[in-house]
């Protein structure tokens, strides 16, 4: 569990920004009133860009200002939300760039035969805001689909624009890291009705198809994002596990790769790859009623139902 954390509730029909300290839930608002520090912004409403921003630019020590949060708790100066208030999202991404075939094993799994790294270069495609639910909220399973899957990754979220930056100085413009899903419909990945094998937006980009969450946790608190251990339960039966040790193109390296593309801003979020064990490479396949938990041990994890 972080020390601090950064995510939206929802309680008595509306969403706010909520700092999440040692698992208590706090409303962000709350905090600031009682002069403990929270970064600027309103991440529940839009104003998740300038948050981040600050975020990436503030070098606190988060372990101390959760003490600070406890002591002041302690004394009744401020106090968790009520019990009956959710997690949403955090935030809602518009671009979510997303690594594909970013693990060996993984890639072996699906009968992906992968150029030398030297002689290669990171694959990217997009999933889209429509794609984002919290934590808790259901996948939607398309009826045209009987091949629907998870995946497990690491997510990188921007807090500092990235244009042609060095693979030294990427983490720089790193403000958090979270949790996604990156559900995706196999048999709705390829088609033959056009001279093109894939079609990844048809696949990959239903609404729903990006559990995001359950928070965002500052990047001072993971110092090395290559050592963070991913996992991915179906039912309650571990399915994924690995460590982001074993990525074959690393966080920086896909920032600073993006870069050379793309104008990367606040708010933008990498998805940078998932370990071996998807539903594709087992034969087996997510149905309607079933439970999946994708997990980040640094971070913390995100349950969703599939209806």
């Amino acid at each position: 569990m972080p020390a601090i954390a950064f995510g939206t509730y929802a309680s008595d029909g509306r969403e706010a920004p909520a700092v999440i300290c040692e698992g208590a839930v706090y409303d962000a608002g709350a905090l600031r009133e009682a002069g403990l520090h929270v970064p600027q912004g309103n991440w529940s409403n839009g104003e998740a860009a300038q948050f981040l921003e600050n975020l990436c630019a503030d070098h606190s020590d988060w372990v101390a200002i959760a003490g600070g949060i406890r002591a002041a708790a302690a004394a009744g100066k401020v106090r968790a939300v009520a019990g009956d208030a959710r997690l949403c999202a955090p935030f809602r991404p518009g671009r979510i760039f997303c690594a594909a075939s970013n693990f060996v094993d993984h890639a072996d799994e699906m009968g992906t035969v992968l150029a030398a790294k030297a002689e290669s270069k990171p694959y990217m495609f997009l999933k889209l805001e429509d794609c984002v639910i919290g934590s808790g909220e259901p996948v939607r399973m398309p009826a045209e689909t009987s091949q629907l899957d998870w995946e497990v990754e690491l997510a990188a979220v921007i807090g500092k624009r990235a244009r042609h930056v060095s693979v030294a100085d990427a983490l720089s413009h790193v403000a958090a890291y979270t949790v996604v899903n990156d559900v995706t419909a196999r048999d709705m990945n390829v088609r033959g009705d056009y001279p093109f094998k894939f079609d990844w937006f048809q696949g990959k980009c239903h609404d729903s198809f990006a559990p995001f969450g359950p928070w965002m946790v500052p990047a001072s608190q993971i110092p090395d994002p290559q050592k963070v251990h991913l996992s991915l339960s179906v039912n309650g039966r571990m399915m994924q596990e690995g460590t982001a040790e074993e990525m074959i193109w690393k966080v920086n390296e896909q920032i600073a790769y993006l870069s050379t593309i793309v104008t990367l801003k606040p708010g933008d979020v990498i998805a940078t790859g998932t370990p071996t064990g998807v539903g594709m490479g087992r034969g087996i396949f997510l149905k309607r009623g079933d439970v999946m938990t994708a997990a980040i041990a640094e971070i913390g994890e995100i349950t969703n139902p599939v209806e």
